[in-house]
């Protein structure tokens, strides 16, 4: 607490004092009168400052609660400052049947509403939508009673007698509901929000207790302002300075959301009951035999307009609750087809993974006699030929490494997704260009690299991408032996953070078409092809498929340069295959 706080509790407690000096020193006198009703204005005066920085402080929610505080106790300290200036400026008693009254009636009504916000608990969807209605509607029925059972009296039918009874037992119910409600929030609190209610509460029986001393004084004549009666009375207004410096304006806690629905369920049921109440008030009316009429057809038209009034809320109430189950409908019924496309992707998902299973296992147990026949496909390229069997033995060779190449892609495809990389793209095209040497050896064609040395890396699995190279080498020469040509050119370059790689076939006669024409055409129905744009996808890349002339095909990759800044490093090593034929 700082320095200016102790100051403000210091004067505070100086002010309590001293009102108990004169209290238990002096006798009734008119200097007595003055000094208590100053006194408990200034303590009043300081209660309410001292919760403003509170409400400066906060905001949303919170920011109300201490709004309303400050308002009701502010309402206390207007209600005061009315009975001080009759009794001191005026230097008259309070007459019997005060307007004031009102105003300190209306002083707890503030401060119960500032308890319904629960500040300590978080926020249903229900209560902010329909728990301001439901406190409305309880709001205008507590109205309703002070009307009914207090203003007859008062401007209907003069009668002093009933007007105080009425209005003090109503005060003293409108005070059982107020600590009530403290010790709810009391007891369903914790930490620094269960010590502010245990003080609030506190403040509120010594009120509340010195209140009814003070009433029952007044009926038999013991009672004189700035007299005993007045010390917890005054004691109960410091207590509101000392709690407003020591608060803590602090967030909700993160209690359980079931805690507030069901408060606000208890809240409407309160609502209803008293909607319900009206027809008995109105039967307590007409059965009151004893009560003036005036004041029986001014209680009749008060309820029949409040129960107007109460139920044309009732009605917006009902329209709200509408909304909101609708609301809560269709958000349950969005729940529940997500719910069914989820259940849908994961039996997909199953599915794949089985066949993946499957796959990967098919795939293994075919790698044993395709490497055989790999084996003796060389082996019979290595004999001697005719010129007719030869390239018959070179076509076997070739089809079965692209068998070999498909079962390979087929292993990628069911493996599990390898931790991914920075990768050198001229790197694996080098690889697969190595690896495929017998092939396009064997079919006696080149392959020519033009490897761009300042292309960035990529991110990825180094051991798929490199499957892909070696996939779309062995098409390119596929093609080659069906349409002829004399080998390939692999090529890679970079635009805009793309990185780029291209594998055209190279025709008996390196020409395009006269008139230029590059038109799409769908890639080969493979499933090399298929599982190499599945890998393409997952590194957000695309293969794009070429048909140049009727002998020129060209199959590009285009995949996104690593934007880590280890890219900015190139590799220094020379491009030792770049423009020039592999032989």
């Amino acid at each position: 607490m700082s320095t200016r706080y102790k100051i403000w509790l210091a004067a505070t407690g100086a002010a309590l004092a001293a009102l108990i000096v004169a209290a238990i020193a002096l006798r009734q006198s008119f200097a007595l009168t003055a000094f208590s009703d100053i006194i408990q204005c200034l303590l009043l005066a300081s209660g309410t400052a001292a919760f403003v920085p509170l409400a400066a402080r906060s905001e949303g929610r919170l920011r109300l609660f201490w709004s309303l505080i400050a308002l009701g106790i502010g309402f206390w300290f207007t209600y005061q400052l009315l009975w001080t200036y009759y009794e001191v400026v005026k230097r008259v008693e309070v007459p019997a049947l005060f307007d004031g009254d009102i105003i300190l009636f209306l002083h707890i009504v503030p401060l119960t509403a500032a308890l319904t916000l629960r500040p300590h608990v978080s926020r249903d969807e229900y209560a902010p939508r329909l728990g301001r209605l439901d406190f409305a509607l309880l709001l205008v029925w507590w109205f309703y009673l002070y009307v009914v059972t207090v203003i007859p009296w008062q401007y209907v039918v003069a009668d002093a007698p009933a007007y105080s009874r009425n209005l003090n037992t109503l005060y003293l119910v409108e005070k059982l509901a107020f600590l009530t409600i403290l010790a709810i929030g009391w007891i369903g609190s914790k930490g620094d929000w269960r010590n502010l209610y245990a003080s609030l509460f506190g403040m509120g029986l010594c009120y509340s207790t010195s209140s009814y001393v003070a009433n029952w004084a007044l009926a038999r004549n013991l009672y004189y302002s700035g007299s005993l009666y007045d010390v917890p009375l005054a004691i109960a207004m410091a207590w509101l300075t000392w709690i407003g410096l020591r608060a803590k304006a602090k967030a909700a806690d993160s209690d359980a959301r079931e805690v507030s629905t069901v408060y606000g369920v208890w809240v409407a049921r309160c609502g209803m009951i008293a909607v319900f109440s009206l027809p008995l008030f109105a039967i307590w009316t007409m059965s009151s035999g004893s009560m003036p009429a005036r004041i029986r057809l001014f209680r009749l038209v008060l309820t029949l307009i409040a129960a107007l009034v109460m139920g044309v809320m009732v009605l917006l109430r009902q329209h709200l609750l509408d909304r909101e189950l609708v609301h809560l409908l269709n958000r349950s019924q969005d729940s529940f087809d997500s719910l069914k496309r989820l259940q849908a992707q994961i039996v997909q998902s199953e599915k794949l993974a089985s066949i993946g299973q499957l796959v990967g296992g098919a795939a293994h147990e075919l790698n044993n006699p395709i490497t055989a026949l790999l084996g003796y496909s060389d082996l019979l390229s290595s004999t001697p030929l005719t010129a007719e069997q030869q390239p018959l033995a070179a076509k076997i060779g070739q089809h079965v490494r692209r068998t070999k190449s498909l079962v390979a892609s087929l292993i990628s495809f069911a493996r599990p997704p390898a931790p991914r990389t920075s990768v050198d793209l001229n790197a694996l095209m080098r690889t697969a260009i190595k690896l495929t040497q017998n092939q396009w050896q064997a079919l006696k064609m080149e392959v020519r690299a033009e490897l761009d040395p300042t292309l960035p890396k990529i991110h990825g699995d180094s051991n798929q991408l490199l499957q892909v190279c070696i996939q779309l080498v062995g098409n390119g020469l596929h093609f080659l032996s069906e349409q002829g040509g004399i080998g390939l050119n692999v090529s890679t370059r970079h635009d805009r953070g793309t990185c780029m790689m291209e594998i055209a076939t190279i025709p008996l006669a390196a020409a395009t078409s006269s008139d230029g024409a590059v038109s799409a055409a769908e890639p080969e129905d493979s499933l090399g092809l298929s599982a190499c744009q599945g890998i393409l996808q997952e590194h957000q890349g695309q293969l794009c498929c070429e048909r140049r002339t009727p002998a020129i095909s060209a199959m590009r990759v285009e995949l996104p340069a690593d934007p880590t800044p280890a890219n900015g490093m190139q590799s220094m090593l020379p491009a030792l295959w770049q423009s020039r034929p592999f032989a």
